[in-house]
């Protein structure tokens, strides 16, 4: 299986170690396999006896094929683990009817990054010795709240790898930058900037394309790499989780073999879902896809009408990690639409202009697999508090978002297949909003939040939250979104 960039007409040719290391292609382009493997029916049905380790293997090993299968087995047994997984890997809950959370958070940061970002550090340094590379990779990543902190805890104390995150100061639920300042490890950082989401990761961007930045970090004996979702050994790991949430709807005996079943993600930067389109198209029989988003509804417009403007206002929300107005791994899902010419088309424009508009066969052939909804602030905190007073089932503020929108559809088409929502943060990670929306009054303080929603609904509050407020703060530094190639610098001594 080899790769190559969504802007290139280039023959594929990097291999996925290439990938995983490199993170983004050299032309600005994500890099994408040249064909997508696929899973016979037999296959899928055989996965059902599988544990989520075994799975995830075996979805890897389609993808990664410069890789063993026991190179792949070995560490996702690792990734996956129970002491890093309480209460299991992607475990698929009943809320009511024909609706199942598919909860992406029992991991070591209590939101649904882990799934990836547990396996992907392994699967760097893997390419590191694969591709003969003898620098130390240095990771940048530009966070809305929760890669941020499953990226640095993933790759604390990596042999070989340092790594840097950037969220915007204002940007992050209290809890969120609690877990990033407090972050331990012998080569992590952690920077706020002045500025929103997009201003982080398109700082990111810049660096990475800046050659002379490449050159001073090669003197030094490094070279950048990324832990986004632009990261191919990043969006990889994502597919699993609807392989598996199908195998367990057959093992439940929800679904029958081959039914079709449909996915509603809560998406800010578009590569949870977009993992769902490669399922579907691996053979998965996903049905559609429903877009979910916050008052950042920009995908939802570009989904309605083929128009991707990103010269609008910006909201902070109380779902903070959707608060994006980039959603990066869109360019994916054009590649395999429209194809590289289009696709370098678009981004150009949306680079020069801030906007583009896809033709009417690219946005028909995207409406066939997706719809796009919105849940303003309001509904979120409705949707939370209706849906623990009548299931007993406590979302955060994402998956609210999510369950909102799933509705909407629901109402809207008549479709009643069975729904999997992405659950993709513990409740607890905003628990201000969360208990506010389930007692109609204010916590005491976000922290005081945790311990308060725990004794009102008499759930535990999840490990890696528990004792937050004690830890020691290890990192306070703020710059502006200009300062950011300058800190970088700073912290490899260049």
């Amino acid at each position: 299986m080899f790769y190559k960039s969504t802007r290139s007409s280039e023959p594929a040719k990097f291999s996925a170690a290439q990938v995983i290391k490199q993170g983004l292609a050299e032309d600005g382009g994500l890099f994408v396999p040249a064909s997508l493997p696929t899973f016979s029916a037999d296959e899928l049905q055989a996965l059902c006896k599988d544990t989520y380790p075994v799975r995830a293997a075996k979805v890897l090993s389609k993808f990664l094929t410069d890789y063993t299968y026991e190179e792949l087995l070995a560490d996702c047994q690792e990734a996956y683990d129970e002491k890093s997984f309480v209460g299991g890997a992607a475990p698929l809950v009943n809320v009511h009817d024909n609706f199942y959370s598919l909860e992406l958070w029992h991991g070591p940061t209590a939101a649904f990054k882990d799934m990836a970002l547990q396996i992907m550090p392994r699967l760097l340094s893997r390419a590191l010795v694969k591709t003969g590379e003898e620098r130390t990779a240095l990771i940048l990543v530009a966070t809305s709240g929760d890669t941020g902190k499953a990226a640095l805890e993933g790759y604390r104390d990596v042999d070989r790898v340092k790594i840097m995150v950037f969220y915007p100061v204002d940007g992050v639920s209290h809890v969120q930058k609690l877990q990033m300042a407090t972050q331990t490890g012998s080569n992590v950082n952690v920077c706020a900037i002045r500025g929103n989401f997009d201003d982080a990761q398109n700082g990111v961007k810049v660096i990475f394309g800046d050659a002379e930045m490449a050159e001073k970090l090669n003197e030094k004996g490094y070279f950048f790499s990324s832990a986004n979702s632009i990261n191919w050994g990043r969006l990889a790991p994502q597919i699993v989780y609807y392989v598996s949430a199908y195998c367990d709807l057959l093992n439940s005996g929800k679904c029958k073999v081959g039914e079709n079943f449909n996915v509603c993600v809560p998406t800010g930067n578009f590569g949870n879902i977009f993992a769902a389109y490669l399922a579907k198209e691996m053979g998965v029989p996903i049905g559609h896809m429903i877009c979910a988003s916050n008052t950042n509804n920009i995908l939802t417009d570009f989904l309605r009408t083929g128009t991707y403007d990103r010269n609008r206002e910006f909201y902070l929300t109380m779902s903070p990690s959707m608060d994006i107005l980039i959603s990066s791994n869109l360019e994916r899902l054009l590649y395999f639409t429209a194809g590289s010419e289009k696709t370098a088309a678009y981004m150009d424009a949306l680079k020069k202009n801030g906007v583009y508009s896809v033709d009417a066969d690219t946005l028909e052939k995207i409406q066939k697999n997706f719809s796009g909804y919105f849940t303003n602030e309001d509904d979120t905190a409705k949707t939370i508090h209706e849906t623990y007073e009548k299931y007993g089932y406590l979302a955060d503020t994402h998956t609210a978002v999510a369950i909102h929108a799933a509705k909407a559809y629901v109402e809207e088409t008549g479709d009643s297949r069975p729904m999997v929502i992405d659950s993709t943060a513990s409740p607890y990670k905003f628990a201000n909003n969360v208990y506010r929306a389930v007692t109609g009054k204010d916590p005491s303080s976000e922290l005081e939040a945790l311990d308060e929603l725990s004794r009102v609904t008499n759930t535990e509050i999840p490990y890696p939250l528990s004792g937050l407020a004690t830890r020691k703060v290890n990192f306070e530094a703020v710059v502006d979104r200009t300062e950011m190639a300058k800190a970088v610098l700073e912290y490899i001594q260049a």
